[in-house]
């Protein structure tokens, strides 16, 4: 498991003009390294595993299977493969929602869902989530990097949290310590690194309701 949590992808993107798909690269901070994705969609899937505490490794397009499906030779290249602290490991597949009934696509993802499932791996179809918690979650990434955020400040920061009940409240309540420039963005990578936590099912604001959470500060 630690050299397919290592690898690379099994295939190369290409980049071309008129390409339909959005393709790239993300470094996830749950790695230290970068993770290759094909479209938006499979994006925001990444993000989301680099924002799980229960996530370990993220590797894309980690591996190539072979073999007869509905009498016939198919061969496919799993998106994601996710291994996680308690030991087990998620193989996902994205694909729209509107493509999920396509008998092509059942047929592929009940051939890989069982082949995995040999392992005692999980399976699992992704096709989206709520849109306020993907945005939340894709502008708290803009503040996951630890290098760029003034970590001197996490004690005094921290400790308003209980006396303030909202970011804003907590923003204000340290100027003492540091200017907002400095303190927001540790406010939002602490949210990131789950130090702190608030309801991400609302858009976040200076009105955000903030607590501690069970990750210590680092």
């Amino acid at each position: 498991m630690e050299e397919l949590v290592a690898a690379g992808p099994v295939r190369q993107f290409r980049w071309y003009k008129g390409r339909t798909f959005y393709s790239g690269w993300y470094w996830s901070s749950t790695t230290g390294a970068m993770v290759v994705y094909e479209s938006r969609l499979e994006l925001a899937r990444i993000l989301l595993a680099d924002f799980d505490p229960s996530v370990r490794g993220i590797v894309a397009q980690p591996f190539l299977m072979r073999g007869q499906v509905g009498g016939r030779e198919r061969s496919h290249v799993p998106d994601l493969l996710l291994s996680h602290a308690d030991g087990s490991v998620t193989v996902v597949d994205v694909k729209p929602a509107h493509r999920l009934s396509d008998p092509k696509v059942v047929e592929v993802f009940d051939w890989t869902a069982a082949a995995v499932g040999v392992r005692g791996w999980a399976f699992e179809t992704w096709s989206g989530t709520d849109p306020v918690l993907l945005e939340n979650i894709r502008f708290l990434a803009g503040y996951r990097r630890r290098s760029v955020i003034d970590h001197r400040l996490s004690d005094a920061v921290v400790g308003l949290v209980g006396e303030q009940s909202t970011l804003g409240g907590v923003e204000r309540a340290a100027e003492p310590a540091g200017p907002p420039q400095r303190v927001r963005p540790l406010l939002l990578h602490l949210l990131w690194a789950g130090v702190l936590a608030t309801d991400l099912s609302l858009p976040l604001g200076a009105g955000s309701p903030v607590w501690r959470a069970q990750v210590e500060v680092g």
